[in-house]
């Protein structure tokens, strides 16, 4: 349903064609037992340890871990042990809690011995991040509608002027806001402000807020922090909010509870419009599922709050589908406040990920429950790939947080910087405990394009489109057999299944490398063995790439 919506909303531009083919260079397993390579290892690990000192400690980890029988594996993983040691306390001296709380979460994954010493915990860290954000909260004055009203602006970004056909027109972004500090910090969406932020934009961006009480006059903002994967934006504006919204809570927000939307569609300023949570898990963004409302939503509302009948923000507006009524979109107010402290911060959010590719396991059965998030798929060279994780396992707590779906795992990982060492817990397909150390690196726009260029096509079109195959003939290599099938997947939709023989004929990305059109030649089991050829439109982002 996620995928054809997707391609439904998508721009299929599909203009960088490609001949089926496979990745020039595919990772090679270290072998731990030869010295050599493990002293390649080490030399990999130095080159990156200056760059990068969390990977180069989590990679020495996992070789120590893999070759213990080499004295030289303990050595340096004590050297980068006290090189994350002391960037851990330089971090703290300068204040930079959310760097310290990372170092610190790291040197505890790898069970540094010295770590009782400190005298900072991640408990701690955690409140001190929360002290140095500006205080959040409901300023005074009542709690009617039409008060909750001027907590709003309308955010607009002048873009100059664009010229078509020879004329001249006014280019300008609108959308909305709201306060959240008292001394005028203003959430919104990313993708209003994106040009502001964007570098390979080179035109002209300058951004305004107007307030709800006064429409005409221009305030000068600026862009604190953004984060494009959630949607989100943080804007200062100096002025004194006039209101200020309090920061809810979405976990009680079923299906059929009253909400209300404020803010400026098509810049109608003082908007409010109303309606009911028509669902509450669609998976729309990468990393959150977010609310589907019918409250009237348009052009401009975007980055304006979700709220109860108390003014509480229960989400953030981002999205609706032109020409289609009451179908309109807004993310949850936890994964904002996760955001926030990175926001605060300062600059472009990224998040991390390890590599892999997994969806919520859930045994058959009505009122059976999550059991965790089973392990689909792993990238070759990847994070989880290198920690020992394999498909079947089922991951069940991160950092010793309990785990039981895909929306948890990713609730945890939020709240985490790039660049973290974290520790999973997980369940073999047989049953047996199992540990592993996975290093957060950066997760890229479009994690599937990671996939299809860093292992065999056979492999990485299970994660794409759920369709593992098999090569069935060394003379043709176009000629293949399903070996799986995951259901729910495109693959499964379109109608195919295990053992069908296919010949894949093209594969064509997109300029962004963010869609990718599969052509296919099939014989399905389900039509009776007769021949068909199918086109498959398949987005190169989900949220079960974790």
């Amino acid at each position: 349903m996620k995928n054809a919506f997707l391609i439904f909303l998508a721009s299929l531009a599909l203009v960088s064609c490609t001949s089926v083919k496979e990745p020039g260079n595919l990772y090679t397993p270290v072998n731990y037992t030869q010295e050599d390579a493990v002293n390649d290892e080490i030399k990999k690990i130095d080159s990156i340890g200056e760059k990068r000192p969390s990977e180069a400690l989590w990679r020495s980890a996992i070789l120590h871990g893999m070759s213990s029988s080499f004295s030289q594996t303990k050595d340096v993983k004590s050297h980068w042990e006290e090189e994350l040691a002391l960037k851990f306390k330089e971090a703290l001296e300068a204040k930079n809690y959310i760097a310290a709380l990372s170092l610190y979460d790291s040197l505890q994954a790898v069970d540094y011995k010295s770590l009782s010493s400190f005298s900072s915990s991640s408990r701690i860290l955690r409140a001190q991040i929360e002290k140095s954000m500006p205080v959040l909260g409901l300023s005074s004055g009542g709690k009617k509608f039409s008060e909750m009203i001027n907590g709003t602006v309308t955010v607009y970004v002048d873009k100059g002027i664009k010229v078509e056909q020879g004329r001249g027109y006014a280019d300008a972004m609108l959308g909305s806001g709201f306060f959240i500090t008292k001394n005028g910090y203003i959430v919104t969406n990313h993708h209003v402000i994106a040009d502001c932020v964007d570098p390979s934009y080179n035109g002209f961006a300058r951004l305004y807020v107007l307030l709800a009480e006064d429409s005409e006059t221009r305030i000068p903002a600026r862009v604190v922090g953004y984060d494009s994967v959630l949607d989100l934006a943080l804007l200062k504006a100096e002025v004194d909010a006039p209101y200020v919204f309090n920061l809810g809570s979405s976990s009680s927000l079923e299906a059929g509870d009253r909400v209300f939307a404020i803010g400026s569609p098509l810049g109608l300023d003082r908007t409010i419009t109303s309606g009911i949570i028509s669902a509450t898990d669609r998976e729309l963004l990468a990393l959150t599922n977010v609310f589907q409302l019918d409250a009237a939503v348009n052009s401009g509302n975007s980055g304006g709050p979700l709220i109860d009948e108390h003014g509480n923000v229960r989400a953030v507006v981002f999205a609706g589908v032109a020409n289609y009524q009451g179908l309109n979109f807004a993310i949850p107010v936890e994964a904002l406040r996760s955001d926030l402290p990175f926001l605060f911060a300062g600059g472009g959010r990224t998040h991390g990920w390890f590599q892999a590719f997994g969806k919520t396991k859930r045994l058959p059965g009505a009122g059976a429950k999550n059991e965790g998030v089973e392990i689909v798929y792993c990238m070759p060279g990847g994070s989880a790939y290198l920690a020992g994780l394999v498909p079947g396992d089922i991951v069940v707590s991160l950092d010793g947080e309990k785990i039981t779906s895909i929306e948890d795992l990713h609730a945890l990982c939020l709240k985490k910087s790039t660049g973290t060492i974290c520790r999973l817990e997980a369940l073999s397909s047989s049953g047996e405990k199992k540990s592993a150390l996975v290093y957060l690196s950066e997760r890229p726009k479009y994690p599937g394009y990671d996939f299809y260029t860093h292992d065999l096509i056979s492999s990485s079109l299970l994660p794409i489109c759920g369709m593992e195959l098999v090569r069935v003939s060394t003379s043709d290599k176009r000629a293949y057999s399903i070996k799986k099938i995951l259901k729910g997947s495109s693959a499964d939709l379109n109608g195919f299944s295990e053992g069908d023989p296919v010949e894949l004929l093209d594969v064509t990305l997109d300029k962004e490398k963010s869609m990718m059109q599969l052509t296919i030649y099939a014989k399905k089991r389900k039509n009776g063995f007769l021949d068909v050829g199918v086109t498959l439109v398949l987005p190169l982002d989900s949220n079960y790439y974790l």
